[in-house]
């Protein structure tokens, strides 16, 4: 195995997978029943690390059983932002995707902060 090939394997985004996985289990602590909000944060956690296959936002399908690239989570992190701006000026709930976007906004490495 390569270095970058293992890189790739031990990180999702610009997280270490260890630090993705703690963030999943600390947003799991929640008691039921869980916000809009961290249904998608979860969500997020969960398709970033191949726990699902389904994106957050976009519900498109991740090919790779080792889950989404760099790029595909950008991506994914960019139609978060729209539907929270559409969300917002339709005065409609934004709270799912207020946890998506700073969830996958985290991911990316936007800031150091999980949510």
């Amino acid at each position: 195995m390569t270095t970058t090939e293992a890189t790739t394997i031990l990180t999702v985004g610009a997280r270490g997978l260890g630090e993705v996985r703690e963030a999943t289990r600390a947003a799991n602590r929640h008691p039921s029943p869980c916000t809009d909000f961290e249904h998608g944060v979860l969500a997020s956690y969960r398709w970033a690390t191949a726990a699902q296959s389904e994106a957050p936002v976009t519900a498109s399908t991740t090919p790779d059983a080792a889950g989404p690239c760099r790029d595909r989570l950008l991506a994914e992190c960019r139609s978060a932002a729209v539907k929270l701006r559409v969300a917002m000026h339709n005065g409609t709930d934004a709270g799912y995707a207020l946890g998506a976007y700073q969830a996958l906004a985290w991911l990316c490495g936007h800031h150091d902060d999980h949510p």
